[in-house]
């Protein structure tokens, strides 16, 4: 099985974040989250075997020692008590048991040290798996997902929730397994050799780990709230980046500095919140450790003095203590780390348990495209929690070698439209039909592959100019590039450019302008070749003289693609063979140009308009306000 594909679960209803009050606390949430990360580490079965044999043998090594050193005192006391002193046989039993002690630590410290990195080598490949199953379930998640997750918050989760996971995997499930076999089988030793001691050697622990679950029910509310607070500082630095020429035109510095510094200080105040709970807690904890150790001492004592316990006993004891004392102690560490990798893992696995609303249906085919005919049959379609249709009943049909315009007001459906037939969003009611195949049980590669949408909205990456116009298609030929930016009157401009194709455009373009950007965004829709092409409004930003240029290399080059044109110019769609006029979503008119022109609508109306022939709108018999497109 693929280890990233098989990372993303089964979905899961998305659970709310927590509420900043411990009453919300979902005490459920910690064992579930917690048991699927352990999971996670087990799919590494030797690197994961390995590590839990060396925390299992450290600790083993950590209860010979008391036994050692009891057994050393015990030794050289009995020599020194019982008047058969004798200086080399006390050297030597001596130098043997310091030898074996040395020997015991050396081993103990080498499997710690091993564990140390078997447990870091593990958290890493994990995190690895995350990362890419994180990235490639956003790259799965539909335009509805997007719309509704702003980009800084799931950066957020990729990174700084991802290593608040990975620090769990890498410290805290060993820790709980050495912790677990000192406390058991010393439990057993120490009661074993004597129970009153036995007890009160062991006295702190059951106050230490209620403590530390107190804690981290804190804390894990605490490391809610702050990683909600540090998604709010992503998200404020991701919009000042990319709005930085905004911020300094309208002189807002000071206002931006502000809002951010009100952010930081509340991280800050809840990141000092959470320290004062851990290290009050651990003060607590240590104060019933020594309190422990030092009942040991008073009883143990006594118990020596009467003869009733022997001196190495005691040492064992104490010594078992010391032991302990680092492990327990890090309990509170292991807490603190299962609260944070319990709201870290939360919101990680909101994401990878998420399912796209738009995917490939059970059995789905590749588009086959014979005619190239595209049909949309009574379509209609309303935004995900929108109670009104943004399109209602769209009949329009374009085959290859045609063209179809469509116009109308902002908001009256274009870009809707244009959107429905990658399938960025399902349909409502109706369908949409490539060759009488319905495009929802096509597979989405082939469709895509199919369908170009120059979108209003341009894009582009930090990369060079080769790399952005061949995005679509990687492997195309630098012959096809030159021929998408001769299309699209760019290759001249390059051409003089230093670097030629191989300029980086910096980032989203700042080095171009914008009638560049969007003529190279035309270029990246015409490289791949598609059957299907549809501009919209890519030319806005190209001055009247370019754009008839580009429009005219358009008509040879999309010659035997069905062409969709989507433009606010009127001049821009003179020559489509079919143009519809969208209002409110619907339909109100359809023709080509001079049917529509001696039509006098709508669409004569606006032609008026824009090219100001009030004479026309005389003749149409439509008042001008009619005629505004807002």
């Amino acid at each position: 099985m693929n280890t990233v594909a098989s990372l993303i679960m089964t979905a899961q209803p998305p659970q709310q974040a927590a509420e900043p009050t411990a009453a919300r606390v979902d005490v459920k949430a910690m064992p579930k989250i917690l048991g699927r990360l352990t999971r996670l580490a087990l799919r590494y079965p030797i690197w994961s075997g390995a590590a839990v044999s060396c925390a299992l043998g450290a600790a083993v090594f950590n209860l010979i020692t008391p036994r050692l050193l009891g057994q050393a005192v015990d030794q050289a006391h009995h020599l020194l008590v019982d008047g058969q002193f004798n200086p080399a046989a006390t050297h030597a039993a001596l130098l043997t048991t310091a030898l074996l002690i040395v020997g015991t630590c050396a081993v103990r410290g080498t499997l710690t040290g091993l564990q140390g990195f078997l447990g870091e080598a593990i958290a890493q490949r994990v995190g690895y798996d995350l990362r890419l199953a994180f990235f490639q379930k956003l790259q799965h998640m539909s335009f509805s997902f997007h719309d509704t997750n702003h980009s800084g918050d799931l950066i957020a989760r990729g990174m700084l929730d991802l290593e608040g996971v990975r620090g769990f995997l890498e410290t805290g499930v060993l820790r709980v397994i050495t912790l677990v076999l000192l406390l058991g089988v010393g439990s057993w030793q120490v009661l074993r050799a004597d129970l009153q001691l036995g007890l009160l050697s062991l006295s702190f622990v059951p106050f230490v780990i209620w403590r530390a679950t107190q804690m981290g029910a804190l804390l894990r509310v605490t490391w809610n709230r702050l990683q909600e607070m540090l998604s709010n500082l992503t998200l404020d630095m991701e919009e000042n980046l990319q709005g930085s020429r905004v911020v300094r035109a309208f002189a807002s510095r000071s206002f931006e500095l502000a809002k951010f510094d009100r952010i930081a200080q509340a991280a800050l105040e809840l990141s000092n919140r959470r320290i004062v709970i851990r290290m009050g807690a651990m003060s607590v904890m240590n104060l019933a450790y020594y309190s422990a150790m030092a009942l040991v001492l008073f009883f143990g004592g006594r118990r020596v003095a009467d003869g009733s316990l022997t001196v190495g006993m005691l040492t064992e004891f104490l010594t078992f203590m010391s032991i302990l004392q680092q492990p327990v102690r890090q309990v509170g560490m292991v807490v603190n780390s299962s609260a944070r990798a319990t709201s870290s893992g939360r919101r990680l696995f909101e994401i990878l348990d998420a399912q796209p609303e738009i995917a490939d249906v059970p059995g789905a085919k590749n588009l086959v495209i014979d005619q190239g005919v595209l049909r949309l049959e009574n379509v209609a379609f309303s935004y995900p929690g929108s109670t009104r249709n943004a399109l209602t009943d769209i009949n329009i049909e374009v085959s290859a070698g045609r063209t179809l315009g469509i116009v109308g007001a902002p908001g009256s459906g274009k870009s809707t439209l244009a959107g429905l037939i990658p399938r960025f969003y399902d349909v409502t009611a109706g369908r949409i039909t490539i060759d009488g195949q319905d495009i929802r049980r096509v597979t989405l590669q082939s469709l895509r592959r199919s369908v170009s949408l120059v979108q209003q909205e341009i894009f582009l990456f930090d990369t060079s100019i080769h790399n952005n116009v061949a995005y679509t298609d990687p492997w195309a030929q630098e012959e096809r590039v030159i021929e998408a930016t001769s299309i699209a009157q760019l290759h001249e401009h390059i051409a003089t450019l230093p670097k030629g194709y191989s300029t980086r455009v910096g980032e989203r373009g700042v080095s171009l302008s914008g009638g560049q950007r969007q003529r190279m965004s035309i270029a990246r829709g015409l490289v791949s070749q598609p059957d299907i092409i549809i501009l919209d409004d890519s030319t806005a930003a190209i001055d009247a003289a370019t754009e008839q240029r580009v429009r005219a290399a358009l008509r040879d080059a999309v010659n035997h693609m069905a062409t969709i044109i989507i433009a606010h110019r009127l001049s821009a769609l003179k020559d489509a063979d079919e143009i519809v006029f969208l209002e409110g979503g619907r339909i109100v008119e359809r023709g080509n140009h001079q049917h529509l022109i001696g039509a006098g609508g709508r669409y004569a109306a606006l032609w008026a308009l824009q090219n100001r022939t009030d004479g026309y709108l005389g003749t149409a018999g439509h008042p001008l306000e009619e005629a505004q497109v807002s």
